[in-house]
């Protein structure tokens, strides 16, 4: 059985990548598309982790750190069963009952249970993420929160952001 870890290069070709199968990636493309042929993560390439920001490495969301295909495919999926039943209309609905403050987790459980969705069924918290902070960029709502950590000196990470609806003014 021959092993497929990709790795990238750094030299004269770009942005190469190297396969311990012996093959020579001529890029990001060419290199995930190996990746995805032999059962690997298209998005970690099989190594298990990502870097998030410059010495910040966390294992890979995409595949839940196990480097497989199977595992990516079964996230995808999942997330796009989220986005079928997470719109925009029932975020809204939802964060239009909090005349306070919330938190991304009080949303996100309280969708879980609205949808009757054990733990885990579904990448909840991340889709509700996604149109918390469309939301926010819409003007909607306002983000509260600090970071909890500086990555960085242009990367900041928040573990349980809190927002609160926008006030119009009354003219």
């Amino acid at each position: 059985m021959t092993k497929h870890t990709i790795s990238p290069q750094t030299g004269i070709l770009g942005e190469a990548f190297a396969c311990d199968c012996g093959v020579v990636l001529g890029g990001r493309m060419v290199a995930e598309l190996h990746a995805a042929e032999n059962d690997l993560c298209s998005a970690c390439l099989g190594s298990t982790t990502e870097e998030v920001a410059p010495d910040l490495v966390r294992g890979c969301t995409a595949c839940a750190g196990t480097g497989r295909r199977q595992e990516q495919i079964t996230w995808q999926l999942a997330y796009a069963e989220a986005e079928h039943l997470i719109t925009m209309s029932v975020v809204r609905g939802i964060v239009a009952r909090f005349d306070g403050p919330f938190h991304l987790s009080e949303i996100a459980d309280t969708i879980r249970t609205g949808l009757g969705l054990p733990t885990g069924r579904l990448p909840v918290g991340p889709r509700v993420r996604d149109l918390l902070l469309q939301l926010q960029a819409a003007g909607e709502i306002t983000m509260l929160s600090a970071p909890d950590e500086m990555l960085g000196s242009d990367t900041v990470l928040y573990r349980d952001p809190q927002w609160q609806r926008a006030r119009t003014l009354g003219i």
